[in-house]
């Protein structure tokens, strides 16, 4: 991903920013343009809370090059609080760990790093709550 894209994804990967549509409250992540409900292009972002239980996952076992050292690694669709269902990587659980309904939180966490010379992305990831 080059700089400047990344540089406008920011809120969206770092705050997990989607959009509320102003007509009818509909909410929106990855952020949209129009309202998929209404069609209104009236809309506000919107901060979700970043909680959430797991829909279903997998195990990526080959992955691309830049993701070789996290191999394997584990991608879960999260329901979200609000109501909203996301595709994210799961984080600080090994896989055999993972189970559909798990209380899942996002936190950052490095995507990757592009070559050795090349910028570190960051971004959300999603990783089990921890019981007190």
């Amino acid at each position: 991903m080059d700089i400047p894209r990344y540089w406008r994804l920011k809120n969206q990967r770092y705050l997990l920013e989607g959009r509320k549509c102003q007509a009818c409250g509909e909410l929106s992540f990855p952020p949209r343009l129009v309202c998929k409900k209404c069609k209104s292009r009236l809309s506000e972002p919107h901060r979700f809370i970043g909680r959430g239980t797991l829909y279903t996952f997998t195990t990526i076992y080959q992955t691309p090059d830049r993701f070789d050292a996290y191999s394997p690694y584990v991608v879960g669709l999260i329901d979200l609080e609000e109501g909203v269902r996301i595709t994210a990587q799961l984080t600080d659980v090994r896989p055999e760990e993972v189970e559909i309904g798990m209380a899942l939180e996002m936190v950052i966490r490095q995507i990757y790093a592009d070559g050795d010379r090349g910028p570190i992305l960051y971004g959300y990831k999603f990783r089990p709550i921890l019981q007190k």
